[in-house]
């Protein structure tokens, strides 16, 4: 397939080299023992990533090429605090970190205003947020945030949300050349209400014809409030192969209702 020609900072896109994880991962182990051009090397070899992801924000009327130095900002950070240890693709690692340098930069130039306090306790909490992820590989919740900084948990979420844009919760987060991952598959419910006792009860006997591995995703995914990611981490598939499994399971039980 022919790649057409692309310069964004002066940078010939087409002629963007694309590293398989193996290299990647020798790649890393030489920048671990502080060889520079590997880490160049790795730099040169996920550009095409920061392209993917500048194309989400392509709606907002920046330039191009200001995207493009401040995602690989993001790129270069991902790059020089990932841990092969936590046997994850780096892409995985590293988009969430591009999208998040990216956001910094549009709120720092966003016509709308927050007042000083807020967007220092904002800016604070996410410093956090970070401290706290590469701590404990995980995802820190508002009152973990809240109570590192010693701050009330309301001025936290408070502050987080004055600097947040709205996103919609079918927003593709990445998409790695199988089904897209939206926003909606990152949201966990942590809520078991009794009113939602009749849809649950719908969805047990909908998942009667699944097989083990449909049925226990489900079950993680709907009954206990789980991400994707942390039910992917559980059973030792990718994020990827989870939404596709899911996905699957309830075209299937969809199917089966109308058939009734």
């Amino acid at each position: 397939m022919t790649r057409h020609k692309v310069v964004i900072c002066g940078v010939d896109t087409s002629k963007l080299p694309v590293l398989t994880n193996e290299e990647m991962r020798k790649l890393f182990v030489k920048m671990q023992e502080g060889d520079l051009l590997a880490r160049e090397e790795l730099v040169n070899g996920n550009l095409r990533l920061v392209l993917s992801v500048i194309q989400r924000f392509n709606n907002r009327g920046e330039y191009v090429d200001d995207l493009f130095q401040v995602g690989c900002i993001g790129l270069m950070k991902s790059i020089d605090n990932f841990d092969l240890s936590h046997n994850v693709r780096f892409s995985t690692y590293a988009v969430p970190m591009i999208i998040g340098e990216i956001r910094r930069y549009l709120r720092d130039n966003n016509p709308i205003r927050v007042s000083r306090s807020l967007r220092d306790i904002a800016y604070k909490a996410l410093q956090v947020r970070e401290k706290l992820i590469n701590k404990t590989s995980k995802e820190p919740t508002p009152a973990e945030i809240a109570e590192e900084m010693g701050v009330p948990h309301s001025d936290v979420v408070f502050a987080m949300d004055a600097i947040q844009d709205p996103v919609s919760l079918f927003e593709p987060i990445y998409n790695d050349g199988g089904d897209p991952i939206y926003v909606v598959d990152q949201i966990k419910d942590d809520k078991d209400k009794d009113d939602t006792w009749v849809d649950k009860l719908s969805l047990k006997e909908g998942m009667v014809q699944l097989n083990e591995r449909e049925k226990m995703i489900l079950n993680k995914r709907f009954f206990q409030g789980k991400t994707q990611m942390e039910v992917a981490e559980e059973i030792g598939i990718s994020q990827a192969q989870v939404s596709r499994l899911e996905k699957a399971a309830i075209s299937q039980m969809n199917k089966q209702m109308f058939e009734l």
